[in-house]
């Protein structure tokens, strides 16, 4: 059983057995993907500052019991929390886990996959933001977020939708290209990385077929303003993309970087500040 130092299981012994990886050098890596947990707090702090509204959605009410699925470095299970509900914070990174646990020592958190919820028929609600689209295997998470719902449970979130920062992967893209870089398709390296953007009719379509009743579900553009002024989608790449520029030799990145951002420029660049083409995928569902 895992749970946070200090604190006890979830009521009724829900724990199952929990699977968990890392790199050797402790930097947690999903798929190829690693994560740095102090680097995601100091300059990517609009992820979950985004939330905001998604809590809202979700409406925590005293005494539910929640599970944030995806909490990242726990920012938005404390939030939830002060509504009185029980939460119990959720990811499958180490790194963002310790975060967490240092930052809230007073809440639950645990390190589990997505796709193999350790939970059966325990929570009021479901909440993710931002994190569903790292999850490579949509059905098996939909499932099991349809298990650890009581009847008439909720599950609200928000993530990635079809046609999510479609410029920057464009301009890395067209830049790799230009500069004689090996050949390669960010999709298919997205599809290392865990990255997973559908449309309303394919998301709602899976939520349906496992007892996941659809009440609500918005595709919308949400241009989201990065952090550091001049060096936000330096950054934004540097995290969210590290898999790509990995894959560009060395001394090709500082050319290649300098590419992207002139070939986003005109787009993206305004009164001193990146902004990504963020695409979200809003939905409220109801578990039957």
């Amino acid at each position: 059983m895992l749970a946070a130092a200090g604190t006890s299981d979830p009521p009724g012994n829900v724990f199952l057995s929990v699977q968990r990886v890392y790199s050797p050098a402790g930097i947690f890596m999903t798929g190829n993907k690693r994560w740095d947990a102090s680097l995601y707090d100091s300059k990517h702090s609009f992820v979950w500052k985004s939330g905001s509204e998604v809590i809202d959605l979700l409406s925590p009410q005293t005494g539910e019991r929640i599970l944030d699925l995806g909490c990242g470095t726990g920012h938005l299970s404390h939030q939830i929390a002060l509504s009185g509900a029980e939460v119990t914070g959720l990811d499958l990174s180490q790194t963002m886990i310790d975060q967490a646990r240092k930052s809230y020592p007073g809440l639950r958190f645990v390190v589990a996959d997505g796709g193999r919820l350790p939970f059966a028929e325990v929570f009021d609600a479901v909440f993710s933001n931002a994190a569903l689209h790292w999850m490579k295997e949509p059905e098996q998470v939909v499932t099991c977020i349809a298990s650890a719902l009581k009847r008439g449970g909720r599950f609200v979130a928000e993530f990635g939708g079809k046609g999510n920062v479609e410029a920057i992967h464009s301009a890395l893209q067209s830049a790799s290209k230009a500069l004689g870089a090996p050949a390669q398709d960010f999709s298919a390296t997205a599809e290392r990385n865990r990255l997973y953007f559908p449309s309303i009719g394919e998301y709602a379509g899976l939520l349906e077929q496992h007892g996941l009743a659809v009440r609500s579900a918005v595709l919308f553009d949400r241009p989201t303003a990065l952090e550091e002024g001049e060096n936000g989608v330096r950054n934004w790449m540097e995290m969210f993309a590290g898999d790509f520029l990995a894959a560009i030799p060395q001394e090709k990145r500082p050319d290649l970087i300098r590419s992207v951002e002139d070939r986003l420029r005109p787009a993206l660049f305004r009164d001193g500040t990146w902004f990504a083409d963020y695409r979200r995928l809003r939905i409220v569902a109801i578990r039957e």
